[in-house]
């Protein structure tokens, strides 16, 4: 049975919002907008999670990312995991994502990934997201230490 890794006592946000973007839970509604992310910036998502990672490949389908984005929305609720979607302001498009998975060591209590579109990237959104994410971990979140594997 797996569990909660922040205190039952946290109250998971909601959302975090700037001038420039919205994170709120990624959920099934976002599937073709989150897709649509993905499938325009294969190349420069490749190793976000890692060297060995094969996410996201050209074969990914848009029922793939389905059921990709359920298993995220069903550990959210069971507070096993946190998946964000990174969205513009008025909701019309993915911007990326904001991943916050339970570390395998005991010495770390949080893994982070994140990335951003590419034409985001190219705009310069990249580091804004990550310093604004760093920023909110460490105010808002219960971690103590935690790893921006890629990042830092």
């Amino acid at each position: 049975m797996s569990t909660s890794f922040v205190p039952v006592s946290f109250n998971v946000p909601e959302k975090l919002e700037t001038d420039k973007f919205r994170l709120r839970m990624l959920t099934i509604n976002d599937v073709v907008k989150d897709y649509d992310a993905v499938m325009t910036s294969i190349d420069h998502l490749q190793g976000v999670f890692g060297e060995r990672s094969t996410w996201p490949s050209k074969e990914l389908t848009l029922e793939q990312d389905l059921i990709d984005l359920d298993w995220h929305q069903k550990e959210f609720q069971r507070r096993t995991s946190f998946a964000y979607t990174v969205m513009n302001l008025d909701e019309s498009q993915c911007l990326g994502c904001v991943y916050l998975f339970p570390a395998q060591n005991e010495e770390v209590d949080a893994k982070i990934y994140l990335w951003v579109r590419q034409s985001e990237f190219e705009k310069g959104l990249d580091p804004i997201l990550f310093v604004t994410v760093r920023n909110w971990i460490t105010k808002v979140w219960p971690f103590k230490k935690v790893l921006y594997p890629g990042r830092e």
